[in-house]
């Protein structure tokens, strides 16, 4: 039984429920960092059986009807609108017509990030020049004919650095510059007033199994939700968001800007999702906070 989550206390305590409940099998955790370098091997490998997962991906994996299963519990959430940056004396108003990286299309941060450019500061998004660097974790996704593709062996942060970019969006490796800043000078503010407005700081990772694998170990994929329950319930500031209830409504907002940045073929509706967990696992919503 391989697990993949980064915070070190969660992926103990998915351990040691899983070694609990089924004492004879060989619980191993996967030390991947930072955590996204190992989606595709949980996603197109079947290398990895309980992963952390981005939830863009999670909501691309539905939408394609990959066997991907969520287990309701967020593993990582940050404001996101310090996370598009520049050198130059830009806004975020001023995106249109200018050149803007990205890693991938599909990144999270990349989705969040430009839902609140559209809806925050009414920025056309097809008004801007998108450069990518990678493919997204699934093949079945092809990036938007309005998206161009970075040359071979063109590298993000260094295109940012010398200046071919006006524009970035970095979510783990933001670079720790004094010369960049964040595009929008009302950053801080901007994500207190969207947590406080919809009632939750922005998810980026969940985590998921998949449906082979909740077949067979259904009881042990519900204890381990428990474990990491209670673990993000004793944080101080209550852990990140646990339960079908506490995420429906991020999973429903980055559902919405994924569809309208053709993320995803189709709008993901969450009660899908839920529908897919509660069938895999044979239990009710409510078994999962629901």
């Amino acid at each position: 039984m391989r697990i993949l989550i980064e915070r070190d206390d969660l992926a103990e305590a998915a351990a040691r429920a899983a070694c609990a409940h089924e004492p004879d099998a060989e619980v191993a955790v996967v030390d991947i960092r930072p955590a996204h370098r190992g989606f595709r091997a949980f996603l197109n490998e079947s290398a990895i059986d309980v992963s952390e997962l981005a939830i863009v991906t999670m909501l691309q994996a539905v939408a394609y009807d990959r066997p991907i299963v969520l287990l309701p519990v967020a593993t990582l959430c940050r404001d996101q609108h310090r996370m598009l940056v520049t050198r130059q004396e830009r806004t975020v108003a001023q995106l249109a017509g200018a050149t803007v990286g990205v890693r991938s299309w599909s990144q999270t941060t990349g989705v969040w990030v430009r839902g609140f450019a559209a809806h925050e500061e009414q920025v056309e998004l097809r008004d801007v020049n998108w450069i990518v660097y990678e493919p997204g974790h699934l093949p079945e996704h092809q990036d938007p004919a309005w998206v161009s593709r970075a040359a071979a062996g063109s590298e993000l942060l260094a295109d940012f650095t010398v200046g071919r970019l006006d524009y970035a969006i970095f979510g783990n490796e933001l670079p720790d510059d004094p010369e960049i800043h964040a595009a929008n000078p009302d950053a801080e503010a901007a994500a207190r007033r969207f947590s406080v407005r919809e009632g939750y700081v922005p998810v980026n990772h969940v985590l998921a199994t998949t449906r082979e694998f909740a077949d067979a170990h259904a009881e042990t994929l519900c204890a381990m939700f428990d474990a990491i329950a209670a673990v993000q319930a004793a944080q101080d500031s209550g852990g990140e968001p646990v339960g079908f209830a506490a995420l429906r409504a991020p999973f429903t907002r980055v559902a919405e800007y994924a569809f309208e940045q053709e993320v995803v073929p189709r709008l993901v509706d969450f009660h899908e999702v839920v529908a897919r967990s509660c069938d895999a696992l044979r239990v009710s919503a409510s078994r999962l906070g629901g």
